[in-house]
């Protein structure tokens, strides 16, 4: 689902590059995938009316961030297993800073279907869950020695 949000041109920006990418990476998981479609005026909110209407097993938002404060051209990214009324921010997941100076879009995409099939795997969503993460190994190589001191 596409939403303009609070930022019709971060939607008109980054959705371009996003979608497609996104939808090839689903299809490539072998995931089912409903027809992509835009809400004008968007809120996280509808993603609780589009659960009670559709029964999607996890919903993903692409919505327009305020502008203002990096850029008008900044995309979020909300996901929910099995949204539904009553629902909350509580029970919904976050990407945000979706933009050249930021998460690129491949990036993005990597990061939504990570969570998006943690979400499918573990029935969950919202504080239930976290991001995937991969672990990185420290460096190898010890700091430098501290030079000599003096004192006065």
């Amino acid at each position: 689902m596409i939403g303009d949000g609070l930022s019709a041109a971060a939607v008109a920006t980054q959705v371009p590059a996003l979608l497609p990418a996104l939808l090839t990476s689903a299809a490539e998981a072998g995931w089912s995938i409903g027809q992509p479609f835009a809400v004008r005026q968007c809120r996280v909110g509808v993603m609780n009316d589009i659960g009670d209407l559709l029964h999607p097993t996890v919903i993903v938002l692409l919505i327009g961030e305020r502008p203002g404060l990096a850029t008008a051209e900044s995309l979020s990214t909300y996901l929910a297993h099995r949204p539904r009324s009553g629902h909350t921010d509580a029970d919904r997941n976050l990407l945000s800073n979706i933009h050249h100076r930021g998460i690129t879009p491949a990036q993005a995409v990597e990061r939504i279907t990570g969570l998006a099939q943690a979400m499918h795997t573990l029935g969950i969503s919202g504080v239930s869950i976290k991001e995937p993460t991969t672990v990185r190994a420290l460096p190898t190589t010890a700091p430098p020695e501290p030079g000599p001191t003096s004192s006065t």
